[in-house]
């Protein structure tokens, strides 16, 4: 295994890479990597040095060959103009973990459930209901998570 790139090392996409070779060889080097995603080997080192970002094409392909699901929504929360600000999703979760906040937060839901039917159920918001709503979006945007992980957990687990 040739050795690991320091300068990279906090790269989501060499990480990845670190984690895939250990089930991949030619994934430990970034000559086996870009041939395996098709790329040119100085766009890869360029994207795990942060100097470019990977177009959305090159993160579908590493986040297959890699195994590495969260890429995809790391990328849309961390470099995609349009998903800048999304929640953050934990990439390493036990199963066990992301079902106790799966049931966590469905219980939420129910709340959050309740509650909309009181804000919504005059067909009017005031401005006192205004945090209540966002209460609500607050539950969803973790109901959205927990739903995330439990994705990436068996995107993972099926390969």
């Amino acid at each position: 295994m040739s050795k690991f790139a320091t300068k990279a090392a906090g790269n989501m996409f060499c990480q990845a890479r670190y984690e895939a070779a250990k089930f991949n060889e030619r994934l430990s080097s970034r000559e086996g990597a870009a041939e395996e995603l098709g790329v040119d080997r100085t766009r890869l080192a360029r994207i795990e040095l942060g100097s470019v970002t990977p177009y959305p094409e090159e993160v579908l392909l590493m986040a297959d060959i890699y195994r590495a699901p969260e890429l995809k929504g790391n990328y849309c929360r961390e470099m995609c103009p349009l998903g800048k600000g999304m929640p953050k999703i934990e990439s390493h979760q036990d199963l066990d973990r992301i079902t106790l906040r799966a049931l966590y937060s469905f219980r939420k839901i129910n709340e959050a459930k309740e509650l909309l039917l009181d804000i919504t159920a005059d067909g009017v918001i005031t401005e006192d209901e205004k945090p209540d709503l966002e209460k609500i979006i607050n539950t969803l945007n973790e109901v959205n998570e927990v739903t995330q992980n439990l994705k990436n957990w068996i995107e993972k687990s099926l390969k």
